[in-house]
């Protein structure tokens, strides 16, 4: 079964795959979110009415385009580039997060939404 999600904000969408995880299923069961966006150097996060544990992989440093969960905010976290403690151009998350998937397309697409703006993530039906 593949897991594929649509992320929408005023300026723009992009989809995303989902790796088969407890938390990923979680997060398509509960879909369709609306949220608020809030950024974070490079990264768009926003709260979900998920809730789940920290996986045996979380990881705190990703690539971009990563979809990640973070637990300790239950937000889903999407980096596209450096945030305020990464060294370099890493992508540093602000704790480990489970992993889900990561983004189709152009990550940098991120860099369009706005911190405030309404996001809408819908399960797309494969």
């Amino acid at each position: 079964m593949t897991l594929q999600i649509r992320i929408s904000w005023p300026a723009g969408h992009t989809t995303a795959t989902l790796d088969e995880t407890p938390t990923s299923k979680a997060l398509v069961g509960a879909l369709p979110i609306s949220s608020t966006a809030r950024t974070w150097g490079e990264e768009v996060y926003f709260d979900t009415p998920v809730s789940t544990a920290v996986e045996a992989d979380a990881r705190q440093v990703v690539e971009p385009g990563t979809v990640a969960f973070w637990t300790e905010g239950d937000a889903l976290a999407l980096p596209y580039g450096p945030t305020p403690i990464s060294r370099g151009s890493e992508c540093r998350l602000a704790s480990p997060c489970n992993v889900l998937g990561s983004l189709d397309g152009d990550p940098r697409v991120l860099a369009t939404v706005k911190d405030g703006d309404p996001i809408r993530v819908e399960h797309v039906e494969g």
